[in-house]
């Protein structure tokens, strides 16, 4: 690790203060805790002033360094079985746990693995064991032991074997396999003397990523040296200001360094792209863009005749109505030019594999070249979303078709809750089962609670014999495994009660002896702690909230569920032990990884923006993906090679530009009308093609795979390359002697605060990522790594072919100690965390924020649209939760126009028409305003007798004509070139009406009263569904008051009551007025006709509503009517009817 910075330490030996420490200690069967040798990390939490900051373990007379191909290996196996916490002015803890579940766990990636005892007596310590799980015995005599056992006898026992009596023959584990046929995985392809500096900095060695090639590809495409490539094939390392040098002899000659002959052969090679733009074909857009102009000019024309033909006899009918309908046509053209250049995309697969996965002679083992992903799973509240759902999420992503080397799996519990953690423990034993019978039958999906409910064939297309037995083997253990998550709450209590009975006791004697016989003993109060299954306390939150252990107060946590695999394929084997045989299969998991960041009362914790900003330095630092795939805990990966489609993207020239690709959203559960439009297809698969055809689509929150360098607030490469040129369409590309004469040496980290012709100061990093000197040095490596491949002369910034094939670091204490300290509350400070860097604050709706901020600084998005749907995930089918979902997204919406985030004041870098949609999207619920007024527009026409217009002309009738025929052509034509079907167009029309005179309104209304008043708005979680009930729609009848119904239900009652006050009037007036009638009728179902949903989800479950509530509805409605015509007659009627008469 590297060392603290010269002021670090100057502030430290000014202050006297001496750091926290770093305990590693485990808990015995008779509770008493046992430190292990080892000094302790230094962790010390700083003031809110900032120092460069790292931990690092000392070497001392008690604990010299062992040998590293023994040290890391072990350390690493040490490390995923503690459980560390830490924070604010606490100490970091690693606390090594003797189990994690209450059941069993087996696969020797998965922390708490059983595996056997050490046999030095008093010792009950577990012994070293491989990749397998077996063990590994450093001695012929196979005497067990541990590995705090063994250091002792190797350093201060003389290298004697306290078994055989005899010297250990060799302390280097790594030739002690217990199975000859896979010897553990150890980084062979790294040279022997970079063994020897394997002591040197954590650091140094990630950024010695391979040797040098001295090939062509090593210089930029302009010609120029490429210094930022070389510090990568190189030694070299960054610092602040200078740089590690390596020796010349450490320069390794490789025999099979490719030729010069061969490397011309390759950058000759035909060059195959990864991605095709596929255009709608001409018979459908240009018609499309032909009838927005011919629409537009309808509109113009329409609302000029509307202003210069007022209704003398309703002037405020018809004030108001021209007011509306001027807005709309201004949000019908927002909505509408976005969408003038839609785009579909495909990728190429066997290329992506040809490429990455191929050998080659940059890469003869034909290891994977992909770059490392990490994966994000946000949870927050176990009661809402159910553990099982976010569970099978987990085991989807563990089984995703991607080296398993490269994926990583981060799970944030934003409450702290032991259930999901138990939970988590649960989904990585199962993972042991289900990733590798996926992997051996090609399962799709990989989510067991999808995959088990098919109702296609499960059979179909298998070929081999032992499906069938596989199948129904690991369907039975599923069944296990979901009654062990549905227990896992009752467990957890029982657990809890005996533990705290068992501490009360214990208080009583101890009360007893202490004060004997003599005086009354006092009621002892304990706190109610939820207990750990090692039977400790856990450290998060418990079920009876208490200081320090409850949602908003609590440590910050990190536990390696599963630690990262070996470098090399692990096949399993075939005996009785195993349920099934995987002889041919891949065993190995992900990396898993639980974090639930710190919380302490006084701190903004910005809520999901917050926790994802703290994923994105805690994956920093232990893995360091380049790439980072954003999942909500409902969301599973349905398509396997989901991530393979989106890095095709950002792997292919120009792929460097690209911030993040954007995954539709897809919905199970929804129900077959879909009634509240939650497919929400237009959106999906109208808007968001559309926007991919200008700068790309906005970030919608889940399923998007992030380039780590652009969520850090970094310009994309040659974004310099570029002019503010055209204020309709973005920028003009520079001639090639500007460009040629711009500086490459640090075209990949480039921010806007710092001019073409000055380097970056990483000195000033601090300021902008926080004190984690560690967090900085991985910035330049993520980015090197996210670059795509330099097979061609014409990709530009790429890097050069094999340089990821080197195995990752291992684990050890300092890392994670280091992860602690990035998640704790205090960390913030000063940054500019949420600001510029990471998912930005202030927004309900971060997501849209988040990619506008990237968009406003160059790059571009994509959107990816694969054949197999490549997520999917559960939405609220109920009315309630759906208008309160619809209400928090319009709330953010209001947001970001009262912010500084409006698209009024986007840069230059912003294209026109990009700009143009974003402004949509915080205008768009203002429309609400308008269309309640012109909701009830049509009753008040009703009830006065009058209409919007003087009266039905045939002008009137031509162009209202047009307006609608020309709507929907274009609706059929959009059908048409977005592949959505009419019905879905449909209800998109019908809720929008609903959300807009409902949650829009209430959205407007608290948008307001949080920048005028200072109010803040608070949401509640959308339950996600966890498929108990018998009926699969049961949600969708259940009826919950909210106030947001209020507007719509009036709405309602208001037209249907006009319509027979309108039609008694008018039946019964001497000289009936038939054309105000009709246009007032016509424009009342028109409402009605769209609040249609509405209704019908106040009505519950079909057959339920007695029929004597339609027949008092329609007898209210009538009388009231009658009233109406009595208080306010016909002209000319002198009673009640004119001249109708009753009996």
């Amino acid at each position: 690790m590297s060392s603290r910075s010269p002021k670090a330490l100057e502030l430290q030996q000014s202050r006297g203060a001496i750091p926290p420490q770093v305990t590693f200690a485990r808990r015995t069967s008779s509770g008493r805790y046992v430190n292990y040798s080892r000094d302790d990390l230094d962790s010390e939490i700083g003031s809110t002033e900032f120092m460069n900051y790292t931990v690092h373990i000392p070497p001392t007379p008690d604990n010299q360094p062992m040998d590293p191909s023994i040290s890391q290996r072990v350390e690493e196996q040490y490390v995923s079985n503690s459980l560390f916490t830490g924070g604010f002015n606490s100490v970091t803890r690693a606390h090594l746990m003797d189990k994690v579940i209450d059941s069993e766990t087996t696969h020797p990636q998965m922390a708490g693995a059983k595996g056997s005892s050490c046999k030095i007596p008093g010792c009950d310590g577990i012994v070293m064991s491989d990749e397998r799980g077996d063990d590994i015995l450093p001695c012929e005599c196979d005497f067990k032991i541990c590995r705090d056992c063994y250091v002792d006898a190797v350093k201060t026992g003389d290298g004697i074997c306290p078994g055989c009596k005899e010297p250990y023959k060799q302390t280097d584990l790594d030739q002690h396999s217990v199975d000859p046929r896979q010897p553990l995985s150890l980084p062979s392809n790294i040279p022997n003397h970079n063994m020897e500096r394997r002591g040197s900095s954590k650091m140094e060695r990630r950024l010695s990523l391979m040797k040098s090639t001295k090939s062509a590809l090593v210089r930029s495409q302009t010609g120029e040296f490429d210094h930022n490539r070389w510090l990568f094939e190189t030694n070299g390392t960054y610092g602040y200001g200078n740089a590690f040098w390596p020796k010349d002899e450490e320069v390794n000659e490789d025999k099979n360094e490719p030729t010069g002959a061969e490397q011309l052969e390759l950058l000759n090679k035909p060059w195959r792209p990864l991605t095709r733009k596929l255009k709608i074909p001409a018979a459908i857009i240009s018609p499309y863009r032909l009838l927005v102009l011919v629409r537009m000019v309808v509109l113009g024309l329409f609302l000029h005749w509307r202003i210069t033909h007022p209704n003398q006899d309703a002037v405020w009918l018809w004030l108001m109505s021209i007011i509306c309908e001027l807005w709309f046509a201004f949000s019908w053209l927002l909505d509408q030019l976005p969408k003038i250049s839609p785009v579909n995309r495909a990728t190429d697969l066997a290329v992506l594999k040809e490429k990455f996965e191929t050998p080659s002679p940059q890469n003869p083992s034909g290891k994977s070249d992909l770059p490392g992903v990490d994966v994000f799973v946000s949870t927050a509240d176990p009661d809402k979303e159910p553990p099982l759902v976010t569970a099978n999420t987990i085991l989807s992503i563990l089984a995703a078709d991607y080296p398993v080397d490269k994926l990583s799996c981060y799970v944030s519990d934003d409450g702290g809750a032991l259930l999901t953690f138990e939970a988590m423990a649960e989904a990585a034993s199962f993972a042991n089962l289900w990733v590798p019978f996926c992997r051996k039958h090609n399962i799709e999906p990989r989510n067991p609670e999808s995959y088990f409910g098919l109702k296609r064939d499960p059979y179909k297309n298998k070929v081999r014999q032992d499906f069938v037995k596989d199948r129904r083997r690991v369907k039975r253990e599923y069944d296990e495994f979901k009654v062990r998550i549905n227990g896992l709450p009752d467990s957890i209590r029982r657990r809890s009660d005996a533990y705290n009975a068992r501490e009360e006791i214990k208080a009583m004697k101890l009360q007893k002896e202490t004060a004997g016989d003599e005086l009354l003993l006092q009621p002892i109060k304990i706190p109610k702690a939820t207990w750990m299954a090692d039977a400790t306390h856990w450290p998060g939150t418990w079920m009876i909230p208490s200081p320090e252990h409850s949602k908003g107060d609590h440590a910050g946590i990190i536990q390696v569920m599963l630690k990262p695999p070996s470098d090399d394929p692990l096949n399993g084997t075939d005996n009785d032990v195993n349920l099934l045989d995987f002889s041919e299969v891949d065993i190995r998991l992900p990396l898993l990884v639980y974090v639930s960041r710190e919380k302490r009362p006084g701190y903004d914790h910005n809520k999901k923006a917050g926790a994802m900003n703290a994923l994105v330095r805690s994956s920093a630092i232990m893995s360091n993906g380049p790439f980072m795939l954003n999942l909500d805990c409902d969301h599973y990966i349905y398509n396997s090679q989901a991530i393979r489609e989106g890095m095709c993207f950002m792997m292919d020239r120009g792929g460097d530009r690209i911030c993040y690709v954007q995954f539709p959203q897809r919905f199970e559960g929804i129900d077959p009308s879909d009634r509240y439009a939650n497919h929400n297809t237009v959106f999906f698969d109208g808007n968001m093609r559309a926007l991919d055809g200008i700068q790309g689509p906005v970030y919608v929150g889940t399923g998007t795979l992030f380039r780590r360098t652009a969520l850090y607030g970094f310009d994309p490469p040659r974004s310099k390359d570029y002019t503010s040129g055209s204020c309709c369409f973005g920028r003009k590309k520079k001639s090639k002697s500007a460009v040629s004469s711009a500086p490459d040496d640090h075209k990949g980290l480039r921010m806007a605060d710092y001019d073409s012709d000055s380097e970056m100061n990483m000195s000033l990093f601090p300021k902008k990522f926080g004190n984690s000197s560690l967090l900085i040095d991985t910035i330049p490596i993520a980015e090197f790594q996210g670059r795509p491949l330099a097979d061609h002369p014409a990709v530009q910034n790429g890097r050069p072919p094999g340089a990821l094939t080197i195995p990752r670091e291992l684990l050890d204490a300092s890392t994670v100690a280091e992860a602690i300290s990035v998640i704790s509350c205090w960390y913030e400070d000063k940054t500019e965390w949420g600001n510029r860097v990471g998912w930005i604050y202030g927004s309900v709706t971060e997501d849209v924020v988040t990619g506008y901020r990237m968009h406003n600084r160059g790059w571009r998005s994509i959107y990816c649209v694969t054949k197999r749907d490549a997520f999917r995930g559960t939405a609220p089918i109920n009315l309630t939760d759906r208008l309160h979902q619809v209400l928090r997204w319009a709330t953010g919406s209001v947001e970001i126009f009262f912010s500084k985030n409006n698209a009024l004041l986007a840069s230059s870098k912003m294209k026109f028409l990009q700009r143009i949609a974003y402004l949509n999207v915080g205008i768009y619920p203002f429309t609400s305003i308008f269309l309640i007024v012109y909701c009830f527009l049509p009753a008040l026409s009703l009830f006065s007798g009058q209409f919007i217009v003087q009266s039905l002309d045939v002008t009137f009738l031509v162009y209202l004509l047009a307006i609608t025929l020309t709507l929907c052509m274009l609706a059929i034509l959009e059908i048409k070139w977005s592949g959505i079907e009419l019905e879905e167009w449909w209800r998109n029309e019908q809720f929008w009406l609903i959300g807009g005179t409902s949650a829009h309104l209430a959205a407007v209304l608290q948008g307001l009263l949080k920048v005028v008043a200072g109010i803040e708005i608070s949401f509640t979680l959308t339950s996600k569904s966890g498929g108990e009930e018998d009926d699969e729609f049961a949600d969708l009848y259940i009826i919950k008051w909210t106030s947001l119904m209020i507007p719509p239900i009036v709405i309602m009652m208001t037209n249907l009551i006009a319509i027979a006050v309108g039609v008694s009037r008018t039946i019964y007036s001497a000289i009936p007025q038939w054309s105000r009638l009709l246009g007032g009728v016509f424009f009342s179902f028109w409402v009605l006709a769209h609040l249609y949903p509405f209704a019908k989800g106040l009505m519950g479950r079909r057959g339920r509503t007695p029929t004597i509530v339609f027949v008092w509805s329609g007898l209210i409605a009538i009388t009231i009517s009658l009233l109406w015509v009595a208080i306010n007659p016909p002209a000319g009627a002198d009673e009640i009817g004119g001249s109708f008469q009753f009996p």
